[in-house]
């Protein structure tokens, strides 16, 4: 499992973001409170954000070294400041490679993905019926061997088919995903953040009892003028929690949606 953090709004400094909070990103990657499985995350870290004045493109910075220990980190966190920032800190899952292909986020033209979850014995349950559904543009950007980036692929596939918004495309992801893994009687956990550095877009979804957790606040004095979309609580205040089997989207306006999946 790994621990996910997005935030829309007024621009802030990436340092205040990931290690202010009293259970920041930072803090959760040694000593998380809420995952369902593992102890710790220190399996790489990455992030991504927008700079609406250089490219509608975002930017991104991976690593496989845990958050503690990297370096850089310091001073990225004094200098990159965003109105759209997404991050998260890895636990691999078992078997999967701890190397720079597989390190969150994944990105494709003007979108940033990242994914907390899993798709039980992936190689040998969904990873074939995931790849032949991919035409080639998203079948060419897979450059790792995770679920999550097959996962972002097939939803950039399933949106481009059947057109409409992208939170639309993702819960029919989901739904098809979630008709595969019963089919092949396999556990699978889609917590997806996604965003455009316009709006953020996030969806809570496992199909066992153990949902991993996804809150969402608005407009705290900590954060003003903003939404923060996060894995665990990162400080007391009155977060909510995202229903199971559901999507939430963060407007430009910053209005928050919520729509259960149907399933």
């Amino acid at each position: 499992m790994c621990r996910l953090l997005g935030y829309l709004g007024a621009p802030v400094k990436l340092d205040y973001l990931l290690t202010a909070p009293e259970n920041s990103l930072f803090i959760q990657s040694y000593q998380p409170r809420e995952m369902t499985s593992g102890l710790l995350n220190a399996d790489g870290f990455g992030f991504g954000w927008y700079d609406r004045d250089r490219d509608t493109r975002p930017f991104t910075y991976r690593s496989t070294q845990p958050i503690w220990s990297e370096a850089n980190f310091a001073s990225l966190g004094r200098y990159i400041k965003s109105h759209c920032i997404l991050a998260s800190v890895r636990s691999a899952t078992p078997g999967q490679a701890v190397d720079i292909s597989n390190c969150q986020p994944f990105h494709f033209e003007s979108l940033l993905a990242h994914h907390n979850g899993f798709i039980d014995n992936f190689r040998s349950t969904l990873y074939r019926p995931i790849r032949d559904s991919l035409e080639d543009p998203y079948y060419r950007m897979i450059d790792g061997s995770t679920d999550s980036e097959h996962i972002f692929a097939y939803v950039l596939n399933t949106w481009d088919r059947q057109g409409g918004t992208l939170e639309a495309a993702l819960a029919t992801s989901i739904e098809t995903l979630a008709g595969w893994a019963y089919k092949e009687s396999v556990s699978i956990s889609i917590n997806m953040l996604l965003s455009d550095g316009e709006r953020l877009i996030a969806s809570r979804f496992s199909n066992r009892s153990s949902v991993p957790t996804l809150y969402w606040l608005r407009d705290n004095p900590f954060f003003p003028g903003a939404v923060v979309v996060a894995s665990e609580r990162l400080f007391e205040a009155a977060w909510v929690s995202l229903p199971p089997s559901s999507i939430l989207t963060v407007g430009t306006d910053l209005d928050v949606k919520v729509q259960q999946l149907a399933i």
